[in-house]
């Protein structure tokens, strides 16, 4: 019954979530707040570590601005949305007997943690022109989708 279980965890965990729209397993989206704000939503499931949570969170930034005609954009805000959960096996006992003595060996029920990594990122987009200075803090989206870009999988 254990391996039954695990089993069905297995296929409907799959492996790490990958960059993708939001789904059942996970994945990010950008929501429009104002003109030039954006709330960006990333989550994993038990496989997907926090640092790559991360790297969705800031690469839909750079997507986001860049689809908006922007170059750059500002973290307003960002914050842990992680969640925790369990999963319980069952357990089993098997009886065998041998002559008139019955033997049972018995393997308890397992508690399996999980935390599903999370982030919710406010950004502003904003447009620097060529040769001018952005503003402190600004992350520039061409760089962003370079350098994180290059080490996301895709799903």
């Amino acid at each position: 019954m254990r391996s039954v279980s695990l089993l069905i965890c297995l296929l409907l965990a799959g492996c790490a979530t990958k960059y993708q729209d939001m789904g059942f397993t996970g994945g990010v989206s950008a929501q429009q707040m104002t003109a030039n704000t954006f709330r960006i939503v990333a989550r994993g499931n038990g496989y997907t570590g926090q640092t790559q949570v991360s790297d969705y969170a800031m690469l839909k930034a750079a997507e986001t601005t860049k689809q908006h005609g922007a170059t750059h954009f500002l973290v307003i805000s960002a914050s842990d949305a992680s969640s925790q959960g369990q999963i319980v096996t069952g357990g089993t006992a098997q009886t065998h007997f041998v002559g008139n003595t019955a033997y049972t060996n018995y393997t308890p029920a397992q508690v399996h943690n999980f935390v599903r990594p999370g982030q919710d990122t406010y950004i502003r987009i904003i447009s620097v022109k060529p040769g001018v200075t952005p503003a402190q803090g600004a992350i520039s989206a061409d760089e962003i989708i370079q350098f994180v870009g290059s080490r996301v999988q895709r799903g």
